[in-house]
């Protein structure tokens, strides 16, 4: 059991190919759902683009994460899933494993930091999985991670860093580019960079020409920064309202923001507030503030999108009704 873990652990942190991201598809295709692209006339005339949202936020479990984590489960041999399965998640990926790991009947370890939002905590226990509490910090989060594993034999199903996780997110992309032919460009969120790399590496094996952004929080622009400078940024310490989007860009995954030329815009927590109450208003959805940045990017800088036919990612959509942000405080 052991040797399984090691060989699953050695094995992630590297990027998938197109066609391991075809094989996801195929291999996720009996338990995700294909998502629909919704279009807005008053959103196309505020951006002067034409907008397709990829509602992500309507995948199992409420977040595109289903994606990667289901990819992760069933890719697995039998003798790996027999221990189960661990993350560590602040919410999202969290509850994307612990639904995937229930398709494959195996359990599922997801260790929570400190000041994860209440409702996505709630949603990984109500999917099932086996909660483990730690500081609220990234050395908490592997630490425990680490002795999860050894004490269950558990695989690392890591958020962000894991191929058949980047794989899989891939999909989305994937999906979106046969709902609708000829998009010029397409953004999505940028936090560990698992749908970024994804989304990279699939967007350009079906079209080399298309122009690829991201959208990261003012306060957890480490993708921006890094891309700057030409090295990963790995001392900031994240300080936004976007809780899905405060991991740091993961090694790999910086490595494919870089090589597919994708552009990150960095967006204030306020611009996305905004972007996020348009898009309840517009399109009648509910997405989280995470979500929200991608027209947050846009709306801060329409000449970049301007007469572009734009997909735009939506990618969660797990809100604490009981507290907007708009309404904090």
């Amino acid at each position: 059991m052991n040797a399984a873990v090691i060989k699953q652990t050695l094995s992630s942190d590297v990027l998938p190919s197109y066609a391991q991201i075809l094989d996801a598809a195929a291999r996720i295709a009996p338990h995700a759902r294909v998502t629909p692209v919704l279009r807005s006339a008053a959103l196309d005339a505020l951006s002067g683009a034409e907008l397709h949202f990829k509602c992500e936020n309507l995948q199992r479990g409420g977040a595109f994460k289903f994606r990667g984590a289901c990819n992760a489960v069933w890719a697995l041999t039998e003798s790996q899933a027999a221990a189960g399965v661990v993350t560590h998640s602040s919410g999202n990926h969290g509850n994307a494993l612990a639904l995937a790991a229930a398709t494959r009947g195996i359990a599922a370890h997801v260790i929570v930091p400190q000041g994860a939002v209440q409702a996505k905590v709630d949603a990984i226990a109500r999917a099932g999985a086996i909660l483990h509490r730690c500081a609220a910090t990234q050395a908490a989060r592997e630490a425990m991670s680490a002795e999860v594993q050894r004490a269950s034999g558990a695989v690392l199903v890591h958020p962000y860093a894991d191929t058949q996780v980047m794989a899989g997110q891939g999909t989305a992309a994937l999906e979106l580019l046969k709902q609708v032919a000829g998009l010029d460009a397409l953004i999505t969120p940028v936090g560990g960079g698992g749908m970024a790399s994804g989304t990279a590496i699939a967007a350009h094996a079906i079209d080399p020409s298309i122009t690829l952004f991201g959208a990261e929080p003012l306060g957890a622009d480490d993708a921006v920064r890094s891309l700057s400078q030409g090295r990963r940024v790995t001392t900031l310490v994240p300080d936004t309202l976007c809780d899905g989007l405060r991991a740091l860009i993961g090694e790999t995954n910086f490595d494919a923001l870089r090589t597919h030329h994708v552009d990150v815009i960095a967006v204030s927590d306020e611009e996305s507030i905004a972007a996020m109450q348009l898009l309840w208003s517009e399109l009648k959805l509910v997405v989280e503030v995470s979500s929200a940045t991608v027209l947050a990017a846009i709306l801060k800088q329409p000449a970049r999108f301007a007469g572009r036919r734009v997909g735009v990612v939506l990618t969660g959509g797990n809100v604490d009704l009981q507290s907007l942000p708009w309404s904090a405080g």
